[in-house]
């Protein structure tokens, strides 16, 4: 089987492509993780008019919203370009768990956040959000941050939340936990690409005894690796995507997590020591990385989950 995108959806990753080319999100990135939100912001509500957050929040009461394929697309473009903010919060489980008013806040463009314990015990940027709702087994909980936890990503900041009254909720927590998966997959995904993008550049640049470093066999051999690797990881990111099943999306995030990571390890060492150093570009998804790669479940509770459906099925 092939898995090929349609027109209208190649159409939509090369809109948020050439949006997010234009917004210097490297820039942005840096910003945010200084305390200045305003650039993020202004990107975030472009991305909104683009569609991005409203992705799979349906026109009417009885239509039906856009398709994880497209979320997948848009994810792997802010994973790629480093985009910051509560995305997959906001437009992958808030969107799909809320209902009537607040999730149109949501297909809008509010920023809103959600902490959904165990497996997401903090609420990401809960600083910058309108609304920070906590989930639990008795529903959407709308909530109060405390002070912020430190992450190994700069560009996020997590807050332990208070919980308040509870809200109304559309009763879809196991999809939306999903769909929040495979939206965390797809980010894993396209920063793992622009790891790999960015390292072949450097060592086609960087001369050594004489020669390009990226003429060394060994380092031939790594970068080949890691481009198994994300090919490998992609067709089960896409195949999570027409079937979303708990089976299929862990799977997606183990195999992402796994080629990203490998991505990171090895882009870092071809670097070298630059690479180690917050002012150069790559720390920003190196770190990015490292947060995904536990975020929303680790790899230990995805792999039991995928072993625990293959023993019931």
């Amino acid at each position: 089987m092939r898995f090929e995108l349609t027109t209208d959806q190649q159409d939509f990753a090369a809109s948020l492509e050439s949006l997010l080319a234009a917004a210097d999100p490297v820039a942005v990135a840096r910003a945010w993780a200084e305390g200045d939100h305003a650039p993020g912001l202004r990107l975030w509500q472009r991305l909104a008019d683009q569609g991005v957050s409203a992705l799979l929040v349906p026109e009417d009461a009885d239509g039906m919203g856009a398709t994880p394929v497209e979320l997948v697309v848009a994810f792997e473009a802010l994973g790629r370009h480093a985009v910051p903010g509560p995305w997959v919060e906001a437009a992958a489980y808030l969107a799909t768990e809320l209902s009537g008013e607040a999730r149109a806040a949501v297909a809008a463009g509010t920023v809103v956040t959600v902490a959904v314990p165990p497996h997401t015990p903090y609420a990401l940027d809960a600083d910058v959000a309108q609304t920070v709702y906590l989930a639990g087994s008795d529903g959407v909980r709308t909530a109060t941050a405390g002070e912020p936890r430190a992450s190994v990503d700069r560009t996020r900041r997590l807050f332990p939340l208070t919980p308040g009254p509870v809200h109304d909720t559309a009763d879809r927590a196991q999809e939306a936990f999903d769909l929040a998966v495979l939206a965390t997959s797809a980010q894993l995904l396209g920063a793992g690409e622009r790891v790999l993008a960015d390292a072949v550049t450097y060592v086609k640049q960087r001369r050594q005894f004489g020669r390009e470093i990226g003429s060394y066999q060994a380092i031939k051999h790594q970068l080949a690796d890691v481009r198994i690797a994300l090919d490998f990881a992609r067709p089960l990111v896409f195949g999570a995507a027409l079937d979303p099943t708990p089976r299929s999306v862990s799977a997606a995030k183990v195999a992402c997590a796994d080629a990203a990571y490998l991505a990171s390890r090895t882009g870092l060492q071809v670097h070298g020591a630059i690479g180690y150093t917050q002012e150069f570009d790559l720390s920003i998804w190196i770190t990015r990385i490292r947060a995904l790669v536990t975020a929303w479940g680790t790899p230990a509770f995805h792999r039991a989950r995928i072993l625990e459906t293959l023993r019931t099925s």
